[in-house]
This record gives structure tokens, C-alpha cells and sequence, in this order.
């Protein structure tokens, strides 16, 4: 397992407020590798906030973002997928934004210094726009990335180059709304965006499939709330699309597909959390 990455010393950019609203240290799990927690309710005080304020570093300032685009163009939706099940020995990251994005090589930097090896893969276009792809791995262990602090790192940190270099992302992105120069112009209603479904997947796993609206943290608090109910997350994909984050997880209990009371009892668990109260986040 990793050392806690809230000890790797690395800058804090100029987006830190992004994790700003990290107050607690949480238990350096590994997504995608066991399970943990042997608490049978999942208890919505006990919730992650992951210290994430010093993994996001600063963008070296002798690279650019060099996307090339007209003021009059409308504005794409930012799409960002974490993928865990495509390659077993690379975490792979696909970033999307119509056709405005140039080389991404401060986002390559950027990633580098949270240690981690960033190798560009391919760019192909298609009527959506412009999609790069990125295989990442651990810099001190040369495997795939499976502690979910630090994929969540990656992803506030793609988004928050993507705030600084194209702050028109703002207003398409939830996290725009405290951190960018413009809020999105249409907010989501919490109990209408999230849907929440658990499906089976063979004799020894099954598939939670959840859609909710974005913010800090939620990969962390995913995968937390599940494991505190002793089901394990294998592996699967965290989509960030717009005002939506969409996950794909692959999860098992003691190897064995969920029966249907324990889906029940993870979805209930998952359906409370992501619509309680702010009020009640507030409290951490």
C-alpha cells in the first residue's frame, strides 16, 4: 500500500481551493484490491472528506495549454473518464472538450507531480470533439493506480487545469460554481439526478452502476460507503461529464455476487448519503 499521500509534500496550485473543503484525513483504502470496514450500517457522519488540499500541485508555467478556439464557438461539456478495467497495468484517463484542448502538456506535469509516470496515448476525433488518452501509473511501484485519494487527486487535478486554461469550462462544470469565474447556469436537483442500480455480473461479482450530480471527493466517498458495508469494489470507471459523475464498479462480497437484499441495502446506503442534506456535509 502506498505511504499516506497527505505526507508526499507536493505544491499546492493555484486552484487549491478546489480541495479546500477537505477537513479530515481518511484511511488509505485501496479501490479495486479488498474490501474494509466491518461496520453492517453504512453511517452517513462517518463519511470520507478526503485530505486531498496537498496532492493537487501547480502546473509547471513554462508549458501551455495551447487549444485554439473562436469566442463565438459554443461551448463543449467537459468529459473526463478514469477507466480501471480496459488495460490491468495502467490506469487510464480520458479527457474530452469539444476541440478546444491543445497538447495537455501542464496536465502531464501537473499529474507527474503527484508520482506518477503519465504516458500520452492516443488522440482520435469523432463528431464529439477531440478525445486524449493517457496511460498512468504509480511512479514508485510502476502499477496501475488503485488508491481511490489519489485517483480522485488526478481527477480535481485535470479539472482544475481545465478551470485555470479554459476557465469557459466553468459554467459546464458543477465544480465551476465556487471555483471557476462563472457558475453553471442550470443546476441539478440532487433526487432527480441520482439514479442508482445494481445489477448482476456472473456467479462471483456484480455491476453498481450509479449517476448522481458531481462534487469534491465523491469517487472517495463511493467506494468508502460501500466497503463500510463489507462490499468490495474490484475495479470499474468514474465518469465526469459536465454537472454529472457517472461510476461503473465491479463489486463482490466475500467473492461472491451480491444477493438481492444486500444490492438493496447497498443502494439504499448509496441513495442516502448522496441525498442528505448539505447542511449535514457541513459538519465534518
Amino acid at each position: 500500500m502506498a505511504a499516506s499521500l497527505a505526507s508526499c509534500g507536493y505544491t499546492v496550485g493555484v486552484h487549491n481551493d478546489l480541495v479546500a473543503f477537505a477537513k479530515q484525513p481518511t484511511t488509505k483504502s485501496a479501490i479495486f484490491s479488498r474490501s474494509f470496514g466491518s461496520n453492517p450500517v453504512a453511517s452517513p457522519r462517518s463519511r470520507l472528506s478526503c485530505s486531498l488540499s496537498t496532492l493537487i500541485p501547480k502546473a509547471s508555467s513554462t508549458a501551455l495549454e495551447d487549444g485554439i478556439y473562436q469566442e463565438t464557438d459554443e461551448i463543449p461539456v467537459p468529459k473526463l473518464i478514469i477507466d480501471q478495467d480496459s488495460d490491468v497495468d495502467a490506469t487510464v484517463v480520458e479527457i474530452t472538450f469539444g476541440d478546444r484542448l491543445g497538447a495537455l502538456l501542464d496536465t502531464m506535469s501537473a499529474l507527474r507531480n503527484l508520482g506518477l509516470n503519465v504516458v500520452k496515448g492516443n488522440v482520435h476525433l469523432d463528431s464529439s470533439g477531440k478525445h486524449t488518452k493517457f496511460s498512468i501509473t504509480k511512479a514508485s511501484t510502476g502499477r496501475k493506480v488503485e488508491d481511490p485519494e489519489l485517483l480522485e487527486a488526478i481527477r480535481l487535478t485535470i479539472i482544475s487545469n481545465l478551470l485555470e486554461y479554459h476557465p469557459e469550462s466553468s459554467a459546464q462544470l458543477a465544480m465551476g460554481e465556487a471555483f471557476g469565474i462563472e457558475a453553471p447556469k442550470h443546476k441539478l436537483d440532487v433526487d432527480i439526478a441520482t439514479r442508482i442500480h445494481v445489477y448482476d455480473d456472473g456467479p462471483n461479482r456484480s455491476l453498481l452502476s450509479v449517476e448522481t450530480a458531481d462534487r469534491p471527493g465523491l469517487l472517495v466517498d463511493l467506494v468508502k460507503i460501500s466497503t463500510d458495508i463489507n462490499v468490495a469494489v474490484e475495479s470499474g470507471e468514474f465518469d465526469t461529464e459536465g454537472l454529472l459523475a457517472k461510476a461503473k464498479f465491479h463489486v463482490n462480497y466475500k467473492g461472491k455476487s451480491l444477493i438481492e437484499p444486500l444490492q438493496q441495502v447497498l443502494a439504499n446506503s448509496l441513495r442516502y448519503f448522496l441525498r442528505r442534506p448539505t447542511t449535514e456535509d457541513s459538519s465534518f
